[in-house]
């Protein structure tokens, strides 16, 4: 069509074939793309709360979360007084890989556990970091975690200790809704 010209019924049948052609390419599209989207069960499990009531001091659960085990674990005052003391120094990994904290944090023990007045709880996904083992709890060289497959030793508040593992357990983001609830996600 030149300039000024009055459209024909050819521009009309150009136009409207390329606007039916992109919303049926659209329509065709979309099933493709929309099954991209995480199903329901998924979007379900992206927070969980567990009640931890029933976990007396010195025990530890493992629970499901994202298709992975996490690990709640209530410490004895023993415990916590031990990891409180080790020395950064002494750590293979000096970061808290833990997403509540800032990145890059030390790996104290206050940076690993639930924090003030909960430092007795732990909560860290329950996988190996050298090649996503699971850990045997309470056992080890250091009463935390061990990974039999290859010889990590993980002390209580989850920090590598011994063997080829290069980063402490992490800890996912969680917190205490309740005295006896926690949501993980």
């Amino acid at each position: 069509m030149a300039d000024g010209a009055e459209p024909s019924r050819r521009d009309f049948l150009f136009i409207a074939t390329g606007a039916v052609g992109a919303v049926g390419a659209a329509s065709v599209m979309w099933p493709f793309i929309d099954q991209m989207n995480p199903d329901a069960s998924t979007r379900a499990l992206a927070s969980i709360d567990v009640d931890v009531s029933s976990i007396e001091v010195g025990q530890a659960i493992t629970v499901k979360w994202r298709g992975k085990p996490v690990f709640i674990r209530n410490r004895t005052d023993k415990e916590v007084e031990e990891a409180k003391a080790v020395a950064l120094a002494d750590l293979k990994d000096p970061n808290a890989e833990n997403e509540n904290r800032e990145p890059g944090a030390p790996a104290t023990d206050d940076n690993r556990s639930a924090g003030e007045g909960k430092e007795n709880w732990i909560v860290m996904i329950g996988s190996c970091t050298h090649l996503g083992c699971i850990p045997v709890g309470l056992s080890g060289d250091f009463g935390g975690w061990f990974c039999p497959c290859h010889g990590s030793h993980y002390d209580t508040a989850g920090r590598i200790r011994k063997g080829p593992a290069p980063r402490n357990l992490e800890v996912p983001v969680y917190s205490f809704t309740s005295d006896t609830t926690i949501k993980i996600g």
